[in-house]
């Protein structure tokens, strides 16, 4: 790719917008086009998206009178991306919009119109008109008051709990959404920092009886976690929050003395770390040094450290478990151990009883406090967990035998029959299947892991003097760098951040970050992203976006965010988590009951009954086994642990995924709408011919057309402008001055050349403009059409005066996936702004066999069949039909705006991705089918076993501790069967 498509791709993610895009404080869902009321014309494409007709001078005098205006609707009632899109289209249909961003997170619309047209008052109708309730708001509220914090939640352990945690954060005044995801054990809450901060979120969540751990609180700083070597007094601490206090850029410090930390938040754009370490080291006179925190607080750390927990905690069970198991399963039956176990202590209580309960308390209640108090919080709250079940699981099992071993320590003749091992054994399965999924869940995110991984350890920064003249370099963490840093990259050196280079030239293999195979020339000027490879020769970069404001960091952020997006599918798994609990409790009793009742009123066959048990004890073994059987743990992580997957899959091969809701949406597409210009087509035409109808000199008439052209931002302008140049020598020529210039969408241009009115444009604008085009002209237009190449007229003073050949060649394997599509029964289609020669010949060489041409860009999204729809386009006037589609796939390459308004991304550019898209997000949902499989098959297996179902004829049950086994494999099997998604490949055809 060239280096201006490289900025581009930078532009996408540091907010290198439509400048109305820049004025919105809250990030649309779906941002808009564009749009000028039908009798405004405006600059913009000149032959393929569409646009309108009518008087082009009466528009020109209109569009020159008008002005825009802004307004900002709070909008209540928009539950999903559907109601926003509803909402956006109700707007966008009214006379004299420019453009409409919803925010279905924040409930507000933001809209731009010409007040000439439409009135605020006929806005807000058309909101309420489509089913929702719309009031017009001040402009003060865009200021930034709006953020996204995160949260890291540890102790949930199924879908019930992170259903009580979004309550209490839904329920918290000036929280306008919060989402919290099982499988990353995160909380992503978008709130008002006017009613509420992010340390009262943290409060909101502990209340609920879970450990939050701030992330990030979402404004717009970084933040730095600093280690400090040294003894720290009051008056060391005070002179460093003071030294650090003053510098420009702090805005907030916090000294941690036992962990000897700073936490310090700044201004990237004013200061940065390593000013940050001068200061503390100069103005403690070196009594202190500083360097960034090991340790600082992130995902992994806190997943290594419940790994840890989990691991110690399972061991140390292990020491008191196995002795309870070999007292009760094993010593029992060898002749010698048996006799001693079995000698009487007090009355009728053995040795091997009191051995029992004095290793199974530990366990009960030291090793496994967790599940107590888990239980207690989530039952004050009003919603029952899996800590629920396994306490009542383990504690019937204790207490009973605690009740049965006094008993027979009181009584002479009572043959007690305890379950220590039952409740032990337990408590240590449970904690092994915890284990096990957190070490399994852990590896869901390895792609994030290894995005972030791209960026380089250290980076060598250039020290220049006061002329600009390298003096010395020195070796830096890279996390040390600062804006406008310069830095020195050698060959087959990792660029170290974002930036622009200032010196030197060489080649960048930037595959990593955007697929692109072949490495890409870079000299003075051009932008490098952090991460790449250097190639060969030396640069030397200045760093403009570092840290969090990185292409990088973007990216892994994008992904996140999609990990945390619920899939439409998980609804089903939070309607049965909500009664599945008590369902069980439920259930468990009523065994209990039932088998009890009927040993007691019809009485068992003795052969029924084991040796060592009388009914009771039965009865209550077949209600423990119900009890802690079920599991909604692998219910819960069937759906976020395989979009999890699937999202950082994806993003590794080119493919971002915004959520598990495009996920689930592009695994039922039968349909794919193409774009041609930039989708189909490479993107970057070139003039091939040009045919002169009228005496005059080649570079004259492109002198004319160049004026035109020079002021659309259309690809075929822009290819005339690049061929007019090279018919003039010197390099920075200036055409003609262009007056009254008005552009048309989809049809071209009209200016006033040196006072020769000159309109450039496809045959239908010629016709409107009542431009007759002879005989020669229509037979050059069927002769270029049929070699699939654009023929644009050219009139001057309603006279064609020539016409210009221009040729975007077709991208690689554009066929061979529109082939492929077909072999996964999903029908192609093309829909394009150009002529329906050219449409006709592009799809008959590509193999699409439904062509819609000459169609204007809302025309685009009203294409669309009835079947479910996804739509791959790149550029501004894609980005309707992007918002209307089933799913919208933008090529990376393409504009800010169509890459916004996409559910998926595609970074490479490349037309082999939207294959992998479709069959990524199709072997995900196949994944998520047979997790529930997985998922409910334990219980609706496992129950009714559990429950005795075989016993009256097979004399098959399941003891306690082996239907906890099962529970603890489910969850584990669930995540292991999402893992299988980590070798997921394309298709073979696509491989090389």
């Amino acid at each position: 790719m060239a280096a201006s498509t490289r900025a581009l791709f930078l532009s996408c993610f540091h907010g290198g917008g439509a400048e109305v895009s820049r004025h919105l404080a809250l990030r649309p869902r779906y941002p808009s086009m564009p749009r000028r009321p039908r009798t405004v014309a405006v600059t913009g494409d000149a032959s393929e998206a569409g646009g309108s007709g009518g008087d082009l001078e009466a528009a020109k005098g209109a569009a020159e009178k008008e002005e825009e205006k802004v307004a900002v609707f709070a909008v209540t009632g928009m539950t999903c991306s559907a109601c926003a899109g509803s909402v956006e289209k109700a707007v966008k249909r009214l006379p004299g919009i420019h453009d409409a961003a919803v925010d279905v997170l924040g409930g507000r619309a933001q809209v731009v119109f010409y007040p000439a047209f439409v009135s605020e008052e006929k806005i807000r109708e058309a909101i309420e008109d489509v089913g929702f309730e719309a009031k017009l708001i001040n402009e003060e509220v865009r200021e930034k008051n709006i953020l996204v914090c995160r949260l890291h939640i540890k102790g949930m352990t199924c879908t019930s709990c992170t259903n009580t945690v979004e309550s209490a954060l839904q329920a918290f005044p000036g929280v306008q959404r919060a989402s919290v995801a099982l499988a990353t054990e995160e909380a992503e809450i978008r709130y008002d920092r006017r009613i509420v901060a992010a340390n009262q979120l943290i409060q909101a969540v502990e209340e609920t009886g879970f450990e939050a751990v701030l992330i990030t609180t979402g404004e717009d700083r970084s933040r730095i976690d600093l280690k400090i070597d040294g003894v720290l007094n009051e008056r060391l601490i005070m002179i460093l929050e003071s030294s650090i206090q003053a510098l420009p850029g702090v805005e907030d410090i916090k000294v941690d003395t036992e962990l000897h930390k700073i936490t310090i938040s700044y201004k990237p754009d004013q200061t940065g770390p390593r000013d940050l370490i001068e200061v503390i080291e100069s103005a403690t006179s070196g009594d202190v040094t500083a360097s960034i925190y090991p340790e600082a607080e992130g995902r992994e750390h806190h997943r290594y450290g419940e790994i840890n927990r989990y691991k110690q905690s399972f061991l140390w069970s292990l020491v008191f478990t196995i002795p309870v198991f070999l007292t009760s399963m094993v010593f029992m039956y060898i002749p010698g151990t048996k006799d001693g176990l079995d000698k009487k202590v007090v009355n009728m209580m053995s040795i091997g009883e009191l051995l029992r309960w004095i290793l199974s308390t530990p366990v009960q209640f030291i090793i496994g406090r967790k599940f107590y108090t888990g239980a207690y919080k989530a039952m004050c709250h009003g919603s029952p967990n899996m800590d629920v079940l396994i306490a009542l699981g383990t504690n019937t099992a204790y207490f009973y035998s605690v009740y049965s071993v006094l008993r027979a320590a009181t009584s002479e003749n009572y043959m007690s029959n305890d379950f220590f091992e039952t409740s032990s054994m337990l408590i240590s399965f449970i904690l092994l299947g915890k284990y096990l999924e957190i070490l399994a869940k852990g590896k869901t995110s390895e792609a994030i892991a290894k995005l972030m991984d791209l960026a380089p350890e250290t980076a060598t920064l250039l020290i220049h003097d006061h002329e600009g003249n390298v003096v010395g370099e020195n070796e830096i963490d890279s996390r040390l760098i600062q804006k406008n840093d310069v830095i020195k990259v050698v060959p087959g050196g990792k660029v170290a951040s974002d930036g622009f280079v200032i010196w030197g030239q060489s080649h960048v293999n930037e595959s990593m970050i955007t697929g692109e195979s072949r490495p890409v020339a870079k000299r003075k000027g051009d932008t490098v992203i952090g991460g790449t490879v250097n190639e060969n020769g030396v640069l030397h970069v200045r760093a403009t976006f570092v840290g969090s404001e990185s292409a990088l960091a973007q990216i892994v952020r994008l992904v996140e965010s999609a990990q945390m997006a619920k899939a439409p599918v998980q609804k089903f798994a939070d309607q049965i988590s909500r009664v599945f609990v008590p369902l069980v409790i439920v259930l468990s009793v009523l065994t209990w009951l039932v088998w009890f009742l009927a040993g007691r009123f019809h009485g068992y066959p003795r052969s029924w009954i084991p040796s060592s048990m009388d009914s009771f004890q039965l009865a209550l073994q077949f209600g423990i086994s119900v009890m802690v059987i079920a599991c909604p743990c692998a219910l819960g992580l069937a759906t976020p642990t395989a979009v999890m997957v699937a999202t950082g899959v994806g993003a590794s091969q080119g493919v971002l995924i915004k959520g598990g809701q495009a996920l689930e949406s592009a695994h039922k597409v039968d349909c794919i709408v193409f774009d041609k210009t930039g989708t189909l087509t490479i993107g970057k035409p070139v003039v091939v011919n040009t045919r002169l109808l009228k005496n005059m000199v080649l570079r004259e008439f492109y002198d004319y057309v160049a004026a035109a052209e020079d002021n659309s931002e259309h690809p075929l302008a822009k290819a005339i402008v690049e061929h007019a140049k090279k018919l003039h020598s010197e390099e920075n020529h200036i055409w003609p001055e262009a007056r009254d210039f008005i552009s048309v969408p989809g049809h071209g241009v009209k200016a006033n050349i040196s006072d020769n009115i000159l309109i450039v444009g496809n045959k239908s604008f010629m016709l409107s403009s009542s431009i007759d085009i002879p005989l020669e002209a229509l037979e050059i237009l069927t002769e270029e059409e049929e070699k699939a190449q654009t023929a644009i007229i050219v009139a001057m003073d309603q006279e064609v005066v020539g016409i210009i050949s221009v040729s975007d060649p077709i991208k690689p394997n554009a066929n061979d996936v529109i082939s492929y599509l077909k072999s996964m029964n999903v029908e192609s289609i093309m829909v394009t702004g150009d002529n329906w020669g050219t449409a006709n010949a592009i799809g008959k060489e590509v193999g699409i066999e439904k062509i819609i041409a000459e169609a204007k860009p809302e025309q685009k999204a009203e294409k669309l069949s009835g079947k479910t729809v996804a739509m791959v386009g790149d550029g501004i006037n894609d980005s309707p039909a992007l918002v209307s589609a089933d799913v919208g796939l933008a090529i990376g390459a393409g504009t800010d705006v169509a890459i916004e308004a996409a559910d998926i991304v595609l970074m490479k550019s490349n037309l082999e991705d939207v294959v992998t898209a479709i069959d990524l997000s199709r072997k995900t949902f196949f994944r998520i089918r047979m997790n529930y499989v997985w998922a409910l098959g334990y219980n609706i297996i496992g129950i009714p076993i559990a429950a005795g179902v075989l016993f009256p004829s097979f004399r098959f049950r399941l003891p306690p501790w082996v239907a906890g086994a099962a529970m603890a494999a489910s969850s584990v099997s669930v995540v292991c069967w999402s893992l299988l998604l980590r070798y997921y490949k394309s298709p073979k055809t696509f491989a090389n």
